[in-house]
């Protein structure tokens, strides 16, 4: 016994072996079984951890944190731009056509359908979406 430790045969292929011989020093270990022990409890205390983000490096961790806000700052600006460009669409919309609310509700209506059964994925040129007439609305019979 060396320090309360066992010896015991270990046999791993010599790839693994050179990554070991290559990082170990690295790693501030004072010898190749250093290593293996501290690989044994880092990969041991990953597959229990209930969460992986304890076992992730804390600077690939802070890199996606600062990624991911960038990206949702900027989907929050764009969804600010696209929400006022669609409010000034309808306010102006509003200002020329006359409709009552039934009316509008049922536009409305045919609309959520017909978004939700694209998934959001609209092409104004698709035949689905292209009318050679108006929609049948309340009161046109």
């Amino acid at each position: 016994m060396y320090n309360n430790k066992n010896k015991f045969a270990l046999w791993i292929s010599p790839d693994v072996r050179e990554l070991v011989d290559a990082n170990y020093k690295a790693d501030c270990c004072r010898s190749r079984s250093d290593y293996i022990e501290k690989a044994i409890r880092f990969y041991t205390g990953y597959l229990h951890a209930e969460k992986a983000a304890d076992y992730l490096p804390r600077v690939l961790s802070s890199i996606l944190e600062r990624c991911l806000t960038r990206f949702a700052d900027r989907m929050g600006r764009l969804l600010f731009k696209q929400s006022v460009e669609s409010n000034v669409a309808c306010h102006l919309l509003a200002e020329d056509v006359d409709m009552s609310y039934e009316e509008y509700e049922h536009l409305r209506n045919e609309c959520i359908r017909e978004v939700k059964q694209c998934h959001g994925e609209l092409n104004f040129m698709d035949e689905q979406f292209y009318y050679t007439e108006p929609p049948q609305l309340p009161g046109d019979d």
